[in-house]
């Protein structure tokens, strides 16, 4: 690779010299989110906006939502069983939740629609559905080792399959339809767009080879739901989950969307109140539809901002959303590419769309070193690690961990240029700081910045799961 010398001024202007039309494109956000003039405190002194580039942890939630959630905040009430003004509200906001999420997603008339925690837990309520017969599940739940953990851990308690991805897309599409030709498969279970690379996955062929089959799909659309429509009934899709945290939506929120069949006949995932239709001492009839999973007072206001989300997302124009993310993304890989001694990585040699996410390592530093120098001398924010997906970086090489920008529609040009001079900057200057290891997470040494009164915690400080250890 040529080694290059950005800045923020030079590397705009290359993109502009490059493509009026790509610049135009990523200059400015695509949809105002909450905190989008966030200062940060720099190491060295003085404050610079925070470029929020770990989208795919969790995103920003849009202002649309953010006063949303304040409208409906003073309604706030126990739902379903209470027969006061703010109840019978609260009641219908959370009920209307279902209908305009399984329009979101292209759901068909009678597919369920269950709020849980978030995708893991979606994905865990599905596992406790698996058809059974006579007490002994009715075939195994088939998945590729590029999965996020949420999309891989849940299986492992029930009978399974796994299949290793090849160096191709189609190669890989080969194998699983090799080993679902085998019989016996139930379940297959794929993630829409990689949480690691971005890759986006052909649900649709995915949902085709499955049903040739016999077996159904499961869809994890934790990151694809954010960048992209979905229509689960037109690509024939069973199940999809997904989570409103990386939907541009506040608290903790996820749903599972899908055949009511399965999700009417499985395992109660919390059992309480509101998911039976009698109780007894000894024994219990439970009810039917949601409720049968929703046990106890549900996140009535995750739900409803969830909701609100996918509205303002399926508003958007989908070119002008994917000219964004497609500019931003293409800026950033070209520029990353062109800095010697930086890798970009990708799971497919063929693969032809992706969302909006790079990964990426920088030859000679740590990646979480990498990380606390551009958060604490360049207001820049990204993901470090092995991001919940460990047989995949183990498999590309990456067995420490690798970097990860994630963007949105709250993402602007000038965020990739940051992080770009920062690399450039790393490359070319070294670290401009001392750093230390405190608690498994690299910080800077001799801290004195400042922060809100009410943080509990200097950040790298309280606790950290770096995920390092085999």
């Amino acid at each position: 690779m040529s080694t290059a010398t950005f800045n923020s001024h030079t590397i705009a202007s290359a993109l502009v010299e490059e493509s009026t039309a790509e610049a135009t494109a990523a200059a400015r956000p695509l949809a105002a989110v909450t905190g989008a003039e966030l200062q940060a405190p720099l190491i060295q002194g003085g404050h610079v906006r925070y470029a929020n580039l770990d989208y795919g942890a969790s995103a920003p939630a849009l202002t649309i939502v953010s006063a949303y959630l304040n409208e409906v905040l003073p309604y706030y009430a126990s739902v379903h069983r209470g027969a006061g003004y703010a109840s019978q509200i609260s009641t219908s906001v959370y009920e209307n939740s279902r209908n305009i999420v399984r329009d979101f997603v292209g759901g068909r008339p009678d597919d369920s629609v269950i709020f849980t925690r978030n995708t893991t837990d979606s994905l865990n309520l599905l596992a406790g559905c698996l058809p059974q017969v006579d007490g002994e599940f009715a075939g195994e739940v088939l998945y590729l080792d590029i999965e996020h953990h949420a999309n891989l851990l849940p299986w492992q308690g029930v009978p399974h399959r796994s299949v290793v991805a090849a160096a191709t897309l189609a190669e890989t599409l080969d194998k699983l339809q090799s080993e679902l030709a085998q019989g016996g498969v139930s379940l297959l279970a794929v993630t829409g767009a990689s949480n690691v690379t971005g890759e986006i996955l052909p649900i649709d062929r995915l949902a085709s080879l499955a049903h040739e089959h016999g077996a159904r799909i499961v869809v994890d659309a934790a990151q694809l739901a954010p960048h992209r429509r979905i229509s689960i009934s037109e690509a024939d899709v069973d199940y999809i989950v997904f989570s409103g945290h990386k939907l541009y939506a506040p608290f903790g929120a996820g749903v599972v969307v899908g055949r009511p069949d399965w999700l009417d006949a499985g395992t109660p995932h919390l059992a309480g109140g509101g998911a039976v239709r009698e109780a007894r001492l000894d024994s219990v009839s439970w009810a039917a539809g949601p409720a049968r999973h929703e046990g106890g007072s549900p996140n009535v206001l995750g739900a409803a901002t969830l909701a609100r989300a996918t509205q303002v997302l399926a508003g958007l124009d989908q070119d002008a959303w994917h000219a964004h993310e497609a500019a931003i993304r293409s800026y950033l890989v070209r520029g990353l590419e062109a800095i010697d001694g930086v890798t970009v990585h990708k799971i497919f040699a063929d693969s032809l769309d992706t969302i909006g996410v790079v990964n990426f390592s920088v030859e000679g530093f740590d990646a979480g070193l990498v990380a606390a120098y551009l958060a604490a001398e360049h207001g820049v924010g990204l993901r470090d690690g092995r991001f919940c997906a460990h047989p995949l970086l183990k498999r590309l090489g990456l067995p420490s961990g690798s970097l990860r920008a994630s963007f949105g529609v709250g993402s602007r040009l000038e965020d990739a240029t940051r992080l770009l001079a920062g690399i450039e900057g790393l490359k070319r200057n070294g670290l401009g700081w001392d750093y230390v290891v405190d608690e498994g997470r690299w910080v800077p040494a001799n801290d004195h910045r400042s922060y809100p009164e009410w943080a509990p915690n200097t950040p790298g400080t309280a606790g950290a799961a770096p995920c390092t250890v085999d």
